[in-house]
């Protein structure tokens, strides 16, 4: 074949012809990464209303629970200058940044953020000795790793370079 006839058998193959093993695994990942921290950073304005019924708003938002609220202020380690903003902030970053990495949107900057958010709630559980959650945590913690590794192969993304 001509240099010409190779080309436009090359432009022939497709959208999906470029990618690779890596490409789809790591859309996979990017995927599975953003919608679980959406889906977590909205979990965080679930409650229950005066009649005892399941809501969703604002007023209802907490960022854990009491009863770990309670054990981190009472271990002496704890960081309690930051918690406050830590808890305000926690559910926006994480819907924040699942929807920048479900789109691609600043996605190494988004897979950062998860990955140290991940990070920060290991260390409160490390302090009170909650080891099944510092586990699950830290395969998080791996996924977002493998992630950051795997984006030089991110081909849908609204801005590739971040």
């Amino acid at each position: 074949m001509t240099d010409g006839a190779e080309q436009a058998a090359e432009g022939k193959k497709g959208f999906f012809s470029g990618w690779t093993d890596e490409t789809w695994a790591f859309l996979v990942l990017r995927l599975w990464l953003g919608m679980r921290a959406v889906v977590t950073g909205l979990q965080k304005f679930w409650g229950k209303d005066e009649a005892n019924q399941w809501a969703f708003g604002t007023k209802y938002y907490k960022a854990v629970p009491d009863a770990l609220k309670t054990k981190f202020a009472e271990d002496p380690m704890f960081p309690a200058a930051l918690s406050g903003p830590f808890y305000a902030l926690l559910g926006y970053v994480l819907i924040l940044s699942g929807l920048m990495t479900l789109i691609g949107l600043g996605t190494r900057i988004s897979l950062v953020v998860q990955g140290l958010l991940y990070v920060a709630l290991t260390f409160g559980l490390v302090l009170i000795k909650q080891d099944a959650g510092v586990a699950w945590l830290a395969i998080h913690v791996a996924l977002v790793a493998m992630a950051l590794v795997w984006a030089k192969h991110n081909k849908l993304a609204v801005m590739k370079k971040w």
